[in-house]
């Protein structure tokens, strides 16, 4: 065995699937498998056969669908159990049984009402019976995180002498400190004489956020298999993130490990597990979080954008993302904008940069995040500011009152060509009431033609873009705003069609 390889082991379609409201049928787990195998995961834990005929079939499908990875089956240390696996494994090209029983005082008192001894013979007598149906057997010595360590060596020099090839010390809890984790593993590595017969595993719960941590605290004292599933679900605080391992191995290189995993391929099945599960990954979540590869500080984003590693150690492209993403807020500087007006085209030679950001900063103090389209939005025709204060007409005051039984009244301010004037109206609505002001100050015939008003994304406060289309002469006019606020979008539309027709 390469002695710096780190194989994968996936318990996503056993210990993930256990989690209330993530049951797959069986096919979907067919398809959880086949892009698992395409991962480059070395083993899938397909399933606990025993628990259920459903659970029991999709062990026996994955086996006949995927050939790379070892099939893993689940079960306790019995004989039913085992029987069941060995007869779900029957298609499997490579099979392994994982069978066990608790290590702690804890578990062997109030779960088994047994001892030490009888613990110690009935962990022996499964590995050898499971070791009737295949050639590969783990043994998993459950709760190992708060077992005595001198016992825990018993146990796991007991069961490789009766035939286990993996010994899984699983933090089954999510009890131990890094450091105390680290030292169980090498504990068993310095004082089980026939470790070297197998191979050690790591099997670390989230309960105290520490699952990452200590499964490469097992690594770095022996441990060669990692147990862990997509996105970290599982029982209760979740498992080892497979993804978060995977990262810091091949971050890491000094450490010296490698695994077989396809790094560009985890973003994909994320997504994958994250619906067909219906769990939604945390926009923080490290690595595969919606917000691990964005910025939205202006000085972070100047330091992304200068250099992609000032504030990056991962490259989204490992993780299968095309790129970083610059989000752009109230809070982005001007470097993010320019890079995103240019990344659509925008000339920034031909650009007021120091007044499209100031337009700009606007629309960010009145909408969370700031979308393409509403860049393309601010670039376009719709924007009353880029007229000179003594040309055309330009917007100084809209105030409007309505509501139910009101009636809508609107007061407006224009400057036309640098002389303010102002009118009152009502109107059948307020943005009626607006441009019948409008027109007791210009005082011509112009006549709407169309009118539309559509919502950029969606949501009660999204941006709103007016398209309008006005009549005059005999000629069509067409005015483009845009605001979160639906009067004030209509408004600049109007005005920004008046400026083409003046």
């Amino acid at each position: 065995m390469d002695n710096n390889r780190v194989y994968v082991f996936d318990t996503t379609l056993r210990d993930g699937e256990q989690v209330p409201g993530c049951q797959l049928t069986t096919v979907e787990k067919i398809i959880v498998a086949k892009e698992l195998e395409a991962l480059g995961v070395d083993v899938i834990e397909a399933g606990f056969p025993i628990s259920s005929p459903g659970d029991f079939q999709s062990v026996v499908e994955i086996s006949k669908a995927v050939s790379a990875p070892v099939i893993c089956a689940l079960t306790r240390a019995n004989t039913a159990d085992i029987d069941a696996a060995a007869s779900a494994l029957q298609y499997a090209k490579r099979k392994r049984i994982h069978t066990g029983i608790g290590s702690s005082d804890m578990h062997i008192k109030y779960k088994f009402n047994s001892t030490r001894e009888a613990i110690l013979e009935r962990a022996k007598e499964a590995v050898k019976y499971a070791r009737k149906f295949v050639d590969d057997v783990e043994f998993y010595a459950e709760d190992a995180g708060r077992a005595d360590n001198e016992y825990l060596a018993r146990m796991v020099e007991a069961v490789i002498a009766a035939g286990a090839t993996v010994v899984n010390i699983p933090d089954t809890n999510g009890y131990c400190l890094p450091e105390q984790y680290g030292a169980k593993i090498k504990y068993l590595m310095d004082n089980v004489p026939n470790i070297d017969k197998a191979i050690i595993s790591v099997h670390c719960h989230n309960d105290l956020g520490l699952a990452t941590a200590n499964t490469i605290a097992g690594v770095m004292n022996g441990a060669r298999q990692v147990e862990c599933t997509i996105n970290g679900i599982g029982e209760r605080a979740g498992n080892t993130s497979l993804e978060e391992v995977a990262m810091i191995l091949k971050t890491h290189h000094a450490l010296g490990y490698t695994t077989g995993i396809n790094s560009k391929k985890i973003y994909e099945i994320s997504n994958l597990v994250s619906n067909m599960m219906r769990m939604p990954v945390q926009p923080n979540k490290a690595i595969v979080g919606r917000n691990a590869f964005a910025h939205s500080s202006g000085i972070h984003q100047d330091g992304v954008l200068k250099h992609r590693e000032n504030y990056e150690i991962l490259n989204p492209e490992d993780i299968g993302l095309q790129s970083n993403s610059i989000i752009l807020t109230a809070r982005s500087g001007r470097h993010a904008l320019k890079h995103h007006l240019e990344r659509l085209g925008y000339k920034i030679d031909k650009i007021n940069l120091d007044e499209v950001y100031t337009r700009f900063l606007e629309m960010a103090d009145s909408k969370k995040e700031i979308t393409d389209h509403d860049l393309q939005t601010l670039m376009g025709d719709g924007n009353q500011d880029h007229y000179d204060d003594n040309k055309g007409i330009k917007v100084t005051l809209l105030q409007v009152v309505c509501g139910d039984p009101l009636r809508p009244m609107a007061t407006v301010k224009l400057k036309v060509n640098g002389e303010e004037k102002e009118a009152s109206s009502a109107g059948n609505g307020p943005v009626n009431a607006t441009i019948n002001a409008i027109h007791e100050i210009i005082k011509d015939k112009i006549c709407i033609d169309e009118f539309s008003i559509q919502a950029m994304h969606g949501g009660s406060e999204d941006v709103s873009k007016v398209n309008m289309r006005v009549l005059h002469d005999g000629k069509s006019y067409y005015g483009f705003g845009y605001s979160t606020d639906i009067v004030n979008a209509s408004v600049h539309a109007y005005v920004d069609a008046l400026n083409k027709i003046y």
